[in-house]
């Protein structure tokens, strides 16, 4: 019998701890504890080198179900349309009218945290609007 296994979703950035903290808001995720042997996440990074410091920052899911979320610093910025994104599920079982208000009103509450609108795909029935986070990574409320 194959077993499942956990898995992490990995993001290259230029500003882990800030993308970090906005999926967090988005999803509702929060950041762990600081590693073992540190009081404070900013403890952490006065022990680190320069330019390890602000390298990474992760954040999970509160309740355990869902997938840490990882941030990396890479040197090169965001070139192309991404291959992965995440679909924010927060029309699900809805549909019309209801399940538009629902997407209208997450993508409401995200644009102020810095997400961007790009377009919303409707057909009567089905929705889903197509975001940008914080870099101009694109997700979906769906």
């Amino acid at each position: 019998m194959t077993s499942i296994k956990k898995f992490q979703v990995t993001f290259d950035c230029a500003e882990p701890e800030r993308l970090a903290r906005f999926w967090c808001e988005v999803l509702g995720y929060v950041v762990p504890p600081p590693p073992e042997g540190f009081a404070t996440w900013e403890d952490f990074k006065d022990s680190q080198p320069p330019e390890q410091r602000d390298s990474w920052f992760a954040c999970t899911d509160p309740s355990g179900e869902g997938p840490r979320l990882f941030f990396q610093r890479v040197p090169e910025g965001k070139a192309a349309k991404n291959r992965l994104h995440l679909d924010v599920r927060v029309g699900t079982g809805l549909v019309g009218e209801e399940r538009l208000a629902a997407l209208e009103a997450e993508c409401a509450r995200l644009v102020p945290l810095g997400a961007v609108r790009v377009r919303l795909l409707y057909d009567g029935h089905d929705a889903c609007v197509v975001m940008q986070d914080i870099e101009g990574n694109e997700f979906c409320l769906d």
